[in-house]
């Protein structure tokens, strides 16, 4: 590996952001998840966790070479076979869960401050959330819309929600320790 391509990887890993999982529960189309993974990776963040409890399992490390642009590469990744499971890891961890929810409760994007340590999850392209997901949400969020359709791609959904807690993070950045980038350059130095 040359040097310029080691001074990259070093530059990368000190950007990945901390304290901020994106949760894929039973997304239906490995492209949807493809182009998610690709955002995932644009704004920093290095773990995802996928849930196959309804869906047929894929895996995610060949998902989409073309819609992710090969992010998956470079992405840590769980897998998880319930809800329950995930969330039970997640609480150990002390995550704060956030959802896009249409519900009464739910609170308009530009109304909301993220927490600092925060599992955003995006449910199945047709049913949502599961009602389990749904309930566990500390912050059900509501995207602002202006049309007769009040829902978007999952992907969609996703960069914007990524955007803002990413926006939101700038001026107090949580970004990985100088050891989980040396442990993550070591995983990356062999792809």
């Amino acid at each position: 590996m040359t040097k310029e391509r080691l001074e990259k990887l070093a530059r990368v890993a000190g950007a990945r952001q901390k304290n901020l999982a994106v949760i894929l529960e039973d997304l239906h189309d490995p492209h949807n998840a493809a182009a998610i993974l690709r955002t995932c990776d644009a704004f920093g963040i290095q773990d995802v966790l996928f849930i196959f409890d309804q869906e047929k399992a894929y895996n995610p490390r060949r998902i989409g070479k073309v819609s992710s642009a090969s992010a998956n590469k470079w992405l840590s990744f769980t897998v998880y076979k319930s809800t329950t499971e995930a969330l039970t890891a997640l609480r150990k961890e002390k995550f704060q869960n956030a959802a896009t929810l249409l519900d009464t409760k739910s609170v308009s994007l530009n109304r909301l401050k993220f927490p600092e340590k925060i599992a955003l999850w995006l449910g199945n392209e047709h049913r949502g959330l599961s009602p389990l997901a749904a309930k566990a949400a500390h912050l059900k969020i509501n995207i602002p819309m202006r049309g007769l359709v009040q829902s978007l791609n999952v992907s969609v959904t996703a960069a914007i929600l990524i955007y803002e807690i990413s926006r939101q993070r700038e001026k107090k950045p949580q970004l990985l320790s100088a050891r989980e980038q040396k442990e993550l350059l070591k995983k990356w130095e062999n792809k």
